[in-house]
């Protein structure tokens, strides 16, 4: 079955302006990478969310603020958040794509989805944007699955610990939220005791890496923690907030990736046989981002490719310890140190 991808020219409209790390050409670099993956690629437009699309994670307040911030022209939200009149467009159809891509998914017309969107999501709150992002694109789309009934797994392998979703979920055992991240590093949260509250408590999976790590780590984390959850957990839909920041080109991060890793973790979330779709995050290196979309629908396909050769920090080995030994409380396929 060919894959889908996502976009739309509004999503290149939101521009934070001259010199910021997020910026349009983010977007082209993206949809290169799909459509060099796979010549039969389907290509669909993102559609605009209805704004009460995002009630379920967002505070109507604060999605009616984002709505008038924009209108009067935008400005800086905080230190790294901008937003522009075109930001608002952009943001819903961010939001937008992920529920056109599950109503793809569910009629049985694509199994893997790429969103070449922007802006990002993964650290928006409730009521607050951080991060680059407005709207909390992924969280927006596991909220829909979940008011359904059905259970989802988020992968977040984006080099910065996506706050914004695991705060989202924090306390649902219905949604399970697995990330392999810097640490430490922004927005300084993902540590091995995040592990969630009340009836969520072991839904929440953390790898928190230190700088430096590369392919072969993130490899032994997928075996050793983030497969056997997701296979004992046995989510209908698996997310995942694709950032490619944590590629060793990335001139905002200090992790030690190759495309050919992306490829590697993507090929392995096929291997569940449920739809994946595949939400853009961070990256900002434009080749890097083009190579590793590439090689992530590669993976999808199945094809695992060849590991690369990093050799990473010994303390990144040991966090897997911690994270396995966290785990192994809560899923009896995960085995301690």
């Amino acid at each position: 079955m060919r894959p889908l991808l996502f976009h739309h020219d509004d999503c290149r409209d939101h521009d934070p302006g001259r010199g910021h790390p997020e910026r349009p050409e983010r977007l082209a670099a993206a949809i290169a990478g799909a459509r060099s993956s796979n010549g039969e690629i389907q290509e669909r437009s993102a559609p605009l969310a209805d704004v009460a699309d995002l009630y379920g994670v967002h505070d109507p307040a604060y999605v009616a603020a984002i709505r008038d911030f924009c209108a009067a022209g935008g400005g800086a939200l905080d230190l790294d958040t901008v937003a522009v009149a075109e930001s608002w467009p952009a943001a819903l159809r961010a939001a937008g794509a992920g529920l056109a891509a599950l109503e793809a998914v569910d009629a049985g017309d694509a199994g893997v989805v790429f969103l070449a969107v922007r802006p990002p999501g993964h650290h928006a709150l409730t009521a607050r944007a951080m991060g680059f992002c407005l709207f909390n694109n992924v969280a927006v789309t596991a909220d829909r699955i979940r008011s359904r009934g059905d259970r989802v797994a988020i992968v977040d392998w984006d080099v910065h610990h996506g706050n914004g979703t695991q705060d989202t979920f924090y306390a649902d055992d219905s949604v399970l939220y697995l990330s392999l991240h810097e640490f430490p590093f922004y927005p300084g949260t993902g540590w091995l005791d995040e592990t969630g509250r009340g009836a969520g408590r072991g839904t929440t999976v953390n790898i928190p890496f230190p700088a430096g790590t590369g392919g072969d780590a993130y490899r032994e984390g997928f075996e050793r923690v983030i497969l056997p959850v997701l296979g004992e957990f046995a989510p209908s839909r698996i997310l995942v907030s694709a950032g490619y920041d944590a590629h060793r080109a990335d001139p905002l991060a200090g992790m030690r990736l190759e495309a050919a890793d992306y490829q590697w973790m993507a090929a392995g979330l096929s291997g569940f046989g449920v739809p994946v779709v595949y939400f853009l995050e961070g990256g900002y290196d434009l080749p890097a981002i083009e190579a590793s979309v590439e090689a992530t629908l590669r993976g999808a396909s199945g094809v695992t490719g060849a590991p690369t050769d990093a050799v990473s920090p010994r303390r990144a080995f040991q966090t897997i310890d911690l994270a396995a030994e966290t785990m192994a409380e809560y899923w009896k396929g995960v085995q301690g140190r």
